[in-house]
């Protein structure tokens, strides 16, 4: 059983197709309840099971409600993947706003903390999990006008390697995966003038999200990945 956040679209919605297609029972979230009811419509009609609920997961309370959602609808959670987030502004520091620097580190770092260490509630029980989380390049290696969002990924990262080693004795492992470009709103918003028919799709770099999710990856943990280029040894 597969929880994504920001699974409405992009490249969340491309991992809940592949789960389901593997054979798994997936759960999407995201904040608007139109976009998220479409998706899961296009999940089942690809013969997939699904359930989904709109959530502010930047909010502790919200998290807490998903993942009760989450176990009332499948009982447990094999498989947690921390999709969701924002870009921001692409400011300067000197003229970032305060507001948008909350929002951003909020929705993008605070949040896969939040969900986290709900879903590690519940995997602790049972001994066993699977955490992804959505890194970024910028969150390796800051670049200019990258901001909050550059600043929230880098924490994604050290995030990543601290629960990885917190949760060893759970048979729970955590990898981050940066996407690299890829063909989704948020790319275009950060690169107006790119061509996006030059980058891959979300389904094409969903591969490896399956692969870290696997038994093939039981022995991986605490590890950074690139999507771009990834090819299963």
């Amino acid at each position: 059983m597969a929880l994504i956040t920001g699974g409405s679209r992009g490249i969340g919605k491309a991992i809940a197709m592949a789960y389901a297609r593997e054979g798994a029972k997936v759960f999407i979230c995201a904040r608007k309840r139109g976009v998220l009811r479409k998706a899961a419509e296009e999940i089942r009609a690809a013969g997939g099971e699904v359930r989904w609920y709109a959530a502010d997961i930047s909010k502790a309370n919200a998290v807490r409600r998903l993942v009760r959602q989450v176990c009332r609808a499948y009982g447990t959670i094999h498989i947690l993947v921390n999709n969701a987030g924002t870009l921001g502004p692409r400011e300067p520091i000197i003229h970032y706003p305060v507001p948008a620097w909350e929002k951003v580190v909020k929705a993008n770092l605070t949040a896969v903390f939040l969900v986290t260490r709900e879903a590690l509630g519940v995997m602790a029980r049972q001994k066993e999990g699977v955490i992804i989380n959505l890194s970024s390049g910028v969150g390796r290696i800051g670049k200019a006008r990258w901001g909050a969002y550059a600043a929230a990924k880098f924490g994604v990262e050290g995030l990543t390697q601290v629960v990885a080693e917190e949760v060893k004795e759970w048979n729970i492992r955590v990898n981050a995966v940066n996407p690299g470009g890829t063909r989704t709103e948020m790319r275009a918003a950060a690169y107006p003038d790119e061509e996006p028919m030059t980058l891959p799709t979300p389904e094409e770099i969903a591969p490896i999200f399956v692969y870290l999710a696997s038994d093939e990856s039981r022995e991986i943990s605490g590890k950074s990945f690139d999507a771009r280029g990834w090819r299963k040894i």
